[in-house]
């Protein structure tokens, strides 16, 4: 079923969506089952009902899964062609339009998320970004070098090096966007060559498992890309297994601590994209009509539940009192409710528990001594929270510190460009920020102090597939997207030739 307008509300909830929410299985090489554990449910976070029971994989399941992805990779896929591949990743890319909106409408059920989003970033940027990435696989090269050996006298050396699949990769994706989340790590180690398992979060599973249905239906060889569900015990025998040889991971900086630790224990390579405060540093030659744009998808896009939210907005003395006016009238107008209603701006947090978390968050801010600026009112009903402006939160305070990951932010004023970098890099993240000015000269100048691994101009929180994507400090390390995403997934080999 092909994705729907964006902007319109479905009619009703897809009959393919009903029937894949009776009795969702995983993958394991090329194979539908259900999990030794049991299974687990998956909830609506509109209305706090059970959308679906899925499968729990067990330790064995598991051990499956990376048995099936190493066989492959030794076999079929490993003997693949990158012309091969690409054809595949593209025949994925438009089976995933093709069932567009089925997928768009489990996301929305799943995550909570406004379907317009859903369409918009989770299915067709998901297709473009495997297109994207396709087109890398045939683009995989060495270099020539020229060596000084003189041992023994005469001999002649040639040496290049080859770019080789690292091999079994584990994939652990978040809840804020699991489709694209998905994508963005089964798609360069496809194309690099590698086999995938994909773990997805507990709370999000759905299209992940819909997504290996379509893989499967591509015509990729059996265990090229498996997944299995299910908690963090899950995600833990998976990093830990002694049959993976590269973990990325894209979720909370605690857990990437861990499975950093562990990574470094077996020494494995590993990519981690975390979490994230990012500074909005909004000075007084700012064109004031971006505050929209700046509020709807810098902040409080997808409630919040975005990394590179913009939770930390610093503005100018000079336009501070106007800019704070504007936005509170912007904030408290945003429409709350369902996400299958498109013109629902704020949805539903993912979790009962993520739920608690914010408000606890919200509690905690209040109780430190910071003033929120807004009294909306959410539904009683589902995981919903209003969205909220603070200001006086202390510069180490769990509110300035801390990542939320809900519709919240915090506002302060400032006087001077040093005054302002210092705060904007007093945090242990450093994911992505954004400075509002029209002063060229003063944005060249500022970009090389703030401490992020992507800087927005007059903009915030708009990724790019060709535009490296990573975290300073403690928001990660390696960077997804463009070409460099595929050396993530690349070994590098030397070979040295001697001859008379």
């Amino acid at each position: 079923m092909k994705i729907g307008a964006p902007d319109k509300a479905p009619s009703s909830i897809a009959a393919a969506v009903t029937d894949f929410l009776k009795a969702p299985k995983m993958l394991i090489g090329g194979t539908s089952c259900d999990g030794e554990a049991g299974s687990f449910d998956v909830f609506n976070p509109a209305d706090g009902t059970v959308l679906a029971s899925v499968p729990e994989a067990s330790e064995a399941d598991v051990d499956r899964a990376v048995a099936a992805a190493g066989a492959t990779m030794a076999g079929t896929w490993g003997s693949m062609s990158g012309a091969g591949r690409t054809g595949l990743m593209l025949k994925l890319a438009d089976l995933i339009e093709e069932n567009g909106e089925e997928l768009a409408q489990l996301e929305t059920l799943e995550n909570g998320k406004s379907i317009m989003m859903s369409r918009l970033i989770e299915v067709m940027s998901s297709a473009e970004y495997i297109r994207y990435m396709a087109g890398w696989a045939t683009k995989i090269r060495g270099e020539t070098l020229d060596v000084s050996i003189a041992i023994p006298p005469g001999t002649q050396y040639t040496a290049f090096t080859r770019k080789e699949p690292v091999g079994v990769v584990a994939a652990i994706t978040p809840w804020n966007f699991p489709l694209n989340m998905a994508v963005w790590k089964i798609a360069p180690a496809l194309a690099a060559g590698c086999t995938v398992v994909l773990k997805p979060a507990e709370e999000t599973p759905l299209t992940s498992l819909r997504l290996v249905e379509l893989v499967r239906e591509a015509g990729f060889p059996d265990g090229v890309v498996n997944v299995v569900t299910g908690g963090g015990a899950v995600g833990a025998a998976l990093v830990r297994h002694p049959g993976v040889n590269k973990i990325t991971f894209t979720g909370s900086t605690e857990t990437g601590k861990k499975i950093g630790v562990q990574a470094m224990q077996d020494v494995k390579p590993v990519t981690l994209e975390l979490g994230g405060k990012a500074p909005m540093v909004m000075f007084d030659d700012m064109d004031l009509s971006l505050l929209g744009p700046a509020a709807g998808i810098g902040i409080f896009l997808n409630a919040g539940q975005t990394c590179c939210a913009g939770a930390r907005l610093f503005i100018q003395r000079g336009i501070y009192k106007e800019a704070v006016s504007v936005l509170k009238n912007i904030v408290s107008s945003l429409p709350i409710g369902p996400g299958m209603d498109p013109a629902n701006q704020i949805n539903p947090l993912v979790s009962a528990k993520h739920h608690a978390h914010v408000k606890g968050a919200i509690d905690k801010g209040i109780e430190d001594g910071a003033t929120p600026l807004l009294s909306g009112e959410a539904p009683d009903a589902g995981y919903f929270v209003a969205p909220q402006l603070f200001e006086g939160a202390g510069a180490q305070s769990a509110l300035m510190q801390d990542e939320v990951f809900g519709p919240v932010a915090t506002i302060t004023p400032f006087d001077t460009e040093d005054e302002v970098i210092a705060m904007a890099n007093d945090v242990r993240y450093g994911l992505g920020a954004s400075l509002w000015s029209r002063d060229i000269n003063r944005v060249m100048r500022l970009v090389p102090k703030v401490q992020a691994g992507t800087v927005w101009i007059n903009s915030h929180n708009i990724p790019d597939q060709n535009m490296p994507f990573g975290g300073f400090k403690q928001s990660g390390i390696g960077r997804e997207h463009g070409s460099g995403a595929l050396d993530n997934f690349l070994e590098t080999k030397s070979v040295c030739v001697a001859y008379s």
